[in-house]
C-alpha cells in the first residue's frame, strides 16, 4: 500500500489527491490512507491543505528526496499507475493486465528486475492508438513497454490460443480501469 501511494503521488506532482481518492485508487480504506498520509507529510514527502473539510495531498517536489523517490516509485510501482491512466481513457478497451516479469516481481516471485513491462489488453482499441499509448508508457518509465491486444471473446474462450494459455497460468495484475482520469 505504501509503495502503491507513493507512485501515485510522486508520478503525477501536480495533481492533488483527497485521502478518499487515494483510498479508492490504492484499494484501502481511508483510515489506513490517512495514517500513512500522515507520516509521509511529517517526513517532507508529501504537502497537504484543507479545502473545506477535505484534506488534499500531493507530492513535494521541493526537495531533495523528490527526484530519486519518483524514480524508484516509476521503476517499482509506475507501471501499474501509469498504464492504468493511459487505458483508461482509451476507447474499446474492457480489460487490461500487466503480465510477464513485472507481474512476477509485483507479486513477490524472486528474480532479476523486469526489463519490460507486458500489458495485455483485451477489447478493440485502435492499434495505432495502442502504439502511441506504448511509447509514451516507455518513455514515462524508462523501460519498453509491450502492449498485446486480444479479443474479449479470445480472452474468454477456455482453451486454444497458448500465448493466453501461458498469460492465464503466469502472475498478473489487472488494470482498474473504472477510475476517473483527469
Amino acid at each position: 500500500m505504501q509503495g502503491e501511494l507513493l507512485a501515485l503521488a510522486l508520478l503525477h506532482p501536480d495533481r492533488e489527491y483527497s485521502i478518499a481518492e487515494l483510498a479508492a485508487e490504492v484499494g484501502v480504506t481511508p483510515t489506513a490512507v490517512l495514517r500513512e498520509v500522515d507520516r509521509l507529510v511529517g517526513g517532507g514527502i508529501l504537502t497537504d491543505r484543507r479545502v473545506g473539510r477535505s484534506r488534499l495531498v500531493k507530492a513535494r517536489t521541493d526537495t531533495p528526496l523528490y527526484r530519486p523517490l519518483s524514480e524508484l516509485m516509476s521503476v517499482s510501482f509506475g507501471p501499474v499507475s501509469v498504464l492504468t491512466d493511459a487505458l483508461a481513457g482509451l476507447e474499446g478497451v474492457e480489460r487490461a493486465y500487466i503480465h510477464g516479469s513485472w507481474a512476477a516481481r509485483y507479486n513477490g516471485e524472486p528474480g532479476l528486475p523486469p526489463a519490460d513491462v507486458d500489458v495485455l489488453v483485451v477489447g478493440a482499441p485502435d492499434a495505432d492508438a495502442l502504439f502511441d499509448l506504448a511509447e509514451e508508457a516507455s518513455r514515462r518509465l524508462r523501460r519498453e513497454v509491450n502492449v498485446h491486444r486480444v479479443s474479449v471473446e479470445a480472452w474468454g474462450a477456455p482453451t486454444g490460443d497458448p500465448f493466453l494459455t501461458s498469460v492465464r497460468e503466469r502472475p498478473l495484475v489487472q488494470l482498474n480501469l473504472d477510475v476517473e482520469v483527469e
